[in-house]
């Protein structure tokens, strides 16, 4: 049943159906955006289960064969491979995004696609979805300016200023409820810090990272198409470092893994840590170019070495910083280097 909390007295009346019938398997219930709270409505325990749907990660999106595999790498494997997938051609791929119904459509098509949608979610969804007349404008200036900061940490106080950008205030708590909307369509998912034993004195940060369902939203957003992203490397590596997470989040997904990001008071970040539920982890930095290669695979050792409690966390699965470049291969420290293209579940 789509979209079905358009009637959300359905929740109660398939859960008494599956407590009748006493079986699995019988019912999906798909929907673009949380209803409002009820209290009348069960919470599902043990009669539903939620999975949040995705777009596809770029090897799925592209078809991409010989990858490697994430959930599969252990402490002293090596890696290798190539990635066809040129820069302009990760561009491209940015600016389309993940979407099923894109597949095989002309990056021109689907840059209106998602402009369209972008149209949508500030004028008719997020309305729907919460049954409050919000602001337009000011919805889709909080998307730019969420498109603007992606991958990176922002306050209420810091997009309440960009969202007065046309000389009037905005309230943080208006953001707050604004952020909340988008939250509920699913537009925005914010990537948590990690919380985790530490060896040394360092504090852990624990604000989130901004990012938006799939980077071709902020993309569409900014009016940014591939040509004009393939020019500006250092938005570009935002919107990269946001195109990883969204993979990562895809493929340990398969494996019930959670992805996190790691910051301290000393300025160590790391940009994504995946945690299994067995207690598995890794750490991956993201960088667009191999220019600052050695600088990733620095950081990822002083993570391992100098700030997490080992003896309680255990060592990391694997290590890697991954790019849009071309070759997959190991360092000699057993970091490994993996073109985004080739990462598979």
């Amino acid at each position: 049943m789509d979209e079905w909390q358009l009637a959300p007295s359905l929740w109660n009346v398939i859960r008494h159906e599956i407590d009748d019938r006493r079986a699995c398997g019988q019912f999906i219930l798909a929907g673009s955006a949380t209803p409002t709270d009820d209290v009348t409505r069960h919470s599902g325990a043990g009669r539903l289960a939620r999975l949040r749907m995705r777009p596809m990660a770029l090897a799925e999106s592209r078809q991409l064969s010989d990858g490697i595999s994430l959930a599969g790498l252990a402490p002293g494997a090596m890696v290798s491979g190539a990635c066809a997938l040129t820069y302009q051609a990760l561009a491209e791929s940015a600016v389309i995004g993940g979407w099923p119904a894109l597949l095989t459509a002309a990056t021109r098509a689907a840059i209106a696609f998602n402009r369209a949608y972008v149209d949508d979610l500030c004028g008719t969804e997020v309305p729907a979805a919460t049954g409050v007349r919000h602001d337009p404008t000011r919805v889709r200036r909080l998307l730019e300016s969420i498109a603007r900061n992606v991958s990176s940490e922002a306050t209420l106080q810091s997009l309440a200023t960009d969202v007065s950008g046309d000389g009037s205030s905005t309230d943080p708590k208006t953001v707050a409820i604004y952020m909340d909307a988008l939250r509920r369509v699913f537009a925005v998912e914010e990537l948590p810090a990690w919380s985790v034993a530490l060896r040394s004195r360092s504090r852990l940060r624990t604000s989130p990272k901004l990012h938006l369902a799939d980077p071709a939203l902020a993309c569409a957003a900014l009016g940014i198409g591939a040509e004009r992203l393939a020019r500006d490397p250092e938005f570009f590596g935002q919107v990269f470092e946001s195109m990883v997470v969204r993979d990562l989040r895809v493929l340990a997904g398969a494996e019930f893994g959670r992805v996190y990001h790691y910051r301290d008071n000393t300025g160590l970040e790391i940009d994504a840590i995946v945690e299994y539920p067995d207690g598995k982890w890794g750490a991956v930095e993201v960088k667009l170019g191999s220019a600052k290669l050695a600088d990733a695979e620095r950081h990822l050792l002083t993570l391992r070495d100098e700030r997490v409690d080992v003896h309680r966390t255990g060592q990391p699965a694997y290590l890697a910083v991954v790019t849009g470049t071309e070759y997959a291969y190991t360092l000699p420290s057993g970091v490994h280097v993996i073109p985004l293209g080739l990462l598979q579940a």
